[in-house]
């Protein structure tokens, strides 16, 4: 004689076995990961652009205003400060979805150039530089392991 499972047991095994989607991320908890997809992609992307400006691609330089190289921690900064100022003000999850991911790549323009800031001096290429690829890695595994780890709050309905 088998054992009968019960019905909600077996949808939750179905449910767990398709992969994840970003729709099926819990409204509160969107944010924080577009925020570690954002950062991540955007270190990516940043390294791989000035690498090929350091190797002298065609066509690609760095950003200057009257002769002055505008690091891209500015751009960061700047990100950073639109998101806290629209988290004062809207707490919507679609906003909230925005802010990570404007978040995530604002961090991940100042954290690239964290060695420049922390020597006051373009150690980019340096040894020095590496310091900005370490953090990098540690916050993205950090993230990553958190969001990993950790669930959602649940709301009155799941817990009752």
């Amino acid at each position: 004689m088998t054992e009968q499972v019960p019905r909600d047991h077996k949808a939750r095994r179905l449910e767990q076995r398709r992969p994840r989607r970003l729709r099926d991320v819990h409204p509160t908890r969107r944010g924080l990961v577009l925020a570690w997809w954002g950062f991540t992609a955007t270190f990516a992307g940043l390294r791989l652009l000035t690498w090929a400006i350091h190797v002298h691609v065609a066509g690609l330089g760095n950003v200057r205003v009257g002769g002055v190289h505008i690091h891209h921690y500015i751009w960061g900064i700047l990100a950073l400060i639109a998101v806290g100022a629209c988290g004062l003000v809207e707490r919507s999850p679609r906003w909230r979805m925005w802010m990570g991911l404007a978040f995530g790549i604002g961090l991940a323009l100042v954290v690239d150039e964290a060695a420049l800031l922390i020597e006051l001096k373009d150690v980019y290429w340096d040894h020095e530089g590496g310091i900005s690829v370490a953090i990098a890695i540690i916050v993205i595994g950090v993230a990553g392991s958190a969001l990993t780890l950790t669930r959602a709050p649940r709301t009155e309905a799941e817990t009752g």
